[in-house]
């Protein structure tokens, strides 16, 4: 497996990726495949713009998993869109994904969080065995929204 950074002139990468990710795990993203599906090629290319690290995994010539990574307040790095094929589930995509993201942060001195629903159980583990520690439902969470929990890795 290989993992490559995409910047905007991979907007069709990112695309084909995202949006599998959305069809298959509608419930773990803020972003919704409708949102996205028939979205012109400038909003793929402004959103790997605008996200400065966005990295996919790479088997066998095709692509089975997709972060990224953005820059957050007080010096965080936030892990956000995680998704993994769901046959290479289990096998290792997760760490490299994961690693990748927290280096990246760890090079500009910041440590890595994420946000994650309460009800991802299978997610949140695999955080776990990562090294991500859960800090909870921030105290200011919208009463309407699904529970997401912190999870926090020092860099």
């Amino acid at each position: 497996m290989e993992t490559i950074r995409l910047g905007p002139d991979d907007w069709e990468t990112f695309r084909e990726v995202r949006l599998r990710s959305l069809a298959e795990a509608p419930a773990a993203f803020g972003s919704r495949y409708a949102d996205w599906v028939d979205a012109p090629e400038e909003r793929w290319r402004q959103r790997l713009t605008d996200v400065p690290l966005t990295l996919v995994a790479r088997a066998e010539g095709r692509v089975v998993g997709v972060v990224s990574g953005t820059r957050a307040e007080d010096g965080w790095a936030e892990l956000i869109s995680l998704w993994v094929d769901p046959a290479l589930r289990g096998t290792g995509v997760v760490t490299d994904l994961v690693e990748a993201v927290v280096a990246w942060g760890a090079e500009q001195g910041r440590s890595t969080y994420l946000m994650v629903r309460a009800d991802n159980a299978r997610a949140r583990a695999a955080y776990e065995r990562a090294g991500f520690v859960d800090v909870g439902v921030p105290d200011d969470w919208p009463d309407d929204e699904p529970p997401e929990h912190r999870m926090e890795r020092a860099g």
